[in-house]
């Protein structure tokens, strides 16, 4: 499955961002992209909020430096959360 395939957010896994600081949620994502990597989730749904835009802009950092993401986007009508694509064995 790519992100371009899902039509159901909520029945993928998803991690929220609300609450985490900086540091704390690159440590987070880096966890959720492995973890769901190791069970073999291919497409996982992250929730970073509107805001001011600085977890956003954590996320963005985070995945596209993560050797296990394939490709990211916001979610269809929503841009507090993004969908993320992982390379599965």
């Amino acid at each position: 499955m790519t992100i371009n395939e899902v039509i159901f957010i909520d029945s993928l896994p998803k991690l929220d961002l609300h609450g985490y600081d900086r540091d704390s949620a690159r440590v987070i994502i880096n966890d959720f992209i492995r973890d769901n990597k190791k069970m073999g989730n291919e497409v996982v749904n992250i929730v970073h909020g509107i805001g001011m835009g600085i977890m956003r802009e954590v996320c963005i950092y985070t995945l596209s430096h993560n050797k296990d993401v394939i490709d990211f986007k916001s979610a269809y009508g929503n841009r507090g959360c993004m969908l993320v694509q992982i390379k599965c064995d």
